[in-house]
């Protein structure tokens, strides 16, 4: 029942002012004064109807039935913050902590040898498989029988309910694969099908709009330089029927057209069986066994060209295969040849040809516009070379197009390195004088921290024939000559020493050049020289 509203103090209860309590405790001090109350107060708890007196004691009340007893050990305020920790598990990962000891490897040894297989495993990838996220009601086969009639065949196909009549021509239309000691135009025993070169076929599956080669450049080809790319070229179709298989070949001595590996898309047709197997160099063996042509994802196949595979017997139903060779090509200012895939505009040309007819038998060099984060310390200038973009790219190009041999070298305060030489050995300190600058030698400036605001450098650390800003206070005569010590301690020499004419716009006083960075320590600091990038050309 609720209880009335109280608008006025009520009563001390039973026990404080003096008198005992129930059970003989004693009382503490005057009576404590209730807050006013202006809603109903809870009714009592009750066991069968009775209500429950409460007595004052000096531990916590029982908890009711179903309410959980709060914790009176910190009563919150308004300036506290309440904070509510879950739980946490022994094991990040929800599973019981297992300490190392109680492993029993009863096999040091083999299990040394499982982690050594699988660590060469993932090292020497030379396989990979996938899907394609397409739906294999859309994809169409589009080929031309003997008869020079062209057929379409829709997909999915399940033999097993139906066979679509495009198909039973598709097979006629195809020959078996050859055999040593056989003849071409016999079948092999158990030996699938590939469908005649010499007849048209496509599919409206277009693997370029789909990042397969991608992949596989990541998974196969990790470490093909900057403006090289793998490029995908049909190869042909095979049919493998119930009872037949595939022996072990190698597409690439097959075909003995310079393939750096081979894609085989399976296409969604039922089967059963037909595991692909694929075996490198080495011997090592991947099997792929494939989902039977299942609606769903088209999957995929690819291997490099060292490794051979074979498909294993067919059990039931048709596996159809397309097969794509991979190449890697090379466009743009990469490739060795003049292949590109962007050419200058005549004007361009027009506009070049006089300076080239102006400069017969001298070299040419101009500076390079952006910056491409290249250590000059690490790499030399002809690593650019792959990644030119813009301007860059199609000065280059046009140069390439003239059969002229353009040539990229490190450049920095008239001095300039030889295309395949780095700024390796520019930091070193080894018998170079030091500078006699006192504001660089202070003390204060060698306990401040690099980059700090304080710092009494505040510019770059070069200026005059190696910098833009003359009239640095904290920079003389004596600190260029070290930096200048330090470049032809590395190799340089001035542009008029290597016979380069460096053209530039008088037009234009500020430039946009592109600028790399290479560090090294002198007098206990850490700093940068500028450097730049130069594109020289000789003009017969």
């Amino acid at each position: 029942m609720p209880r009335p509203l109280s608008r006025g103090p009520s009563p001390a209860p039973q026990g404080y002012g003096g008198a005992p309590t129930s059970y003989g405790a004693p009382t503490y001090g005057a009576p404590i004064a209730r807050p006013v109350s202006r809603g109903p107060s809870p009714a009592p708890y009750t066991y069968a109807g009775a209500p429950i007196a409460r007595s004052i004691s000096r531990g916590p009340s029982p908890a009711p039935p179903g309410i959980g007893r709060p914790d009176n050990s910190r009563h919150p305020s308004t300036s506290d913050f309440q904070v509510e920790k879950r739980a946490k598990s022994p094991n990040p990962y929800g599973r019981p902590s297992v300490s190392q000891t109680e492993i029993p490897y009863r096999d040091e040894a083999l299990y040394r040898e499982h982690v050594s297989v699988l660590i060469a495993t993932k090292d020497t990838q030379f396989a990979v498989n996938g899907r394609i996220p397409v739906d294999p009601a859309q994809l169409v086969l589009f080929f031309r029988a003997k008869t020079g009639i062209t057929h379409s065949l829709d997909f999915p196909i399940d033999i097993s309910y139906n066979t679509p009549p495009a198909l039973d021509v598709l097979i006629a239309a195809c020959r078996p694969h050859p055999r040593s000691g056989s003849d071409y135009d016999t079948y092999g025993s158990r030996e699938g099908l590939f469908y005649p070169p010499n007849l048209p076929l496509t599919a409206s599956l277009d693997i370029s709009n789909f990042p397969i080669l991608d992949a596989i450049r990541n998974s196969l080809f990790p470490l093909l330089p900057p403006g090289e790319y793998l490029a995908a070229v049909k190869d042909g179709l095979d049919v493998i029927q119930p009872g037949s298989s595939t022996a072990a070949h190698s597409p690439a001595l097959l075909r003995n057209d310079q393939r750096a590996g081979t894609i085989i898309i399976t296409l969604p047709i039922r089967y059963r069986g037909g595991a692909m197997d694929i075996r490198d160099a080495d011997g090592r063996t991947e099997k792929f066994q494939g989902t039977g042509g299942k609606t769903g994802d088209i999957e995929w196949i690819a291997f490099r060209s060292d490794c051979d595979y074979e498909v294993e017997p067919v059990q039931k139903g048709c596996l159809m295969t397309l097969s794509y060779a991979i190449y890697i090509k090379s466009f743009g200012p990469a490739s060795p040849s003049l292949d590109t895939l962007i050419t200058p505009s005549d004007t361009f040309f027009d506009l070049l040809s006089p300076i080239l007819n102006m400069s017969r038998g001298r070299s040419v060099g101009f500076y390079l516009n952006h910056d491409y984060g290249v250590n000059p310390a690490e790499a030399a200038a002809n690593a650019l070379i792959p990644q030119l973009k813009g301007a860059d790219a199609l000065i280059y190009t046009a140069f390439k197009l003239h059969k002229l041999a353009p040539e990229l070298h490190w450049t920095a305060g008239g001095y300039v390195w030889a295309k395949d030489q780095s700024l390796e050995f520019f930091g070193d300190d080894a018998g170079r004088p030091q500078s006699t600058n006192p504001v660089k030698n202070s003390p204060l400036l060698a306990r401040t921290p690099f980059g700090a605001a304080n710092s009494p450098r505040g510019t770059p650390p070069v200026r005059g024939t190696f910098g833009q800003y003359p009239g640095d206070p904290n920079y003389d005569e004596q600190d260029v000559d070290v930096i200048r010590s330090r470049v032809q301690g590395s190799g340089a020499v001035t542009l008029a020493d290597a016979g380069i004419t460096l053209l530039t716009d008088f037009k234009n006083l500020a430039p946009t050049v592109g600028r790399e960075r290479v560090y090294f320590v002198a007098n206990n600091e850490l700093e940068k020289l500028v450097v730049n990038a130069l594109l020289v050309v000789y003009i017969p």
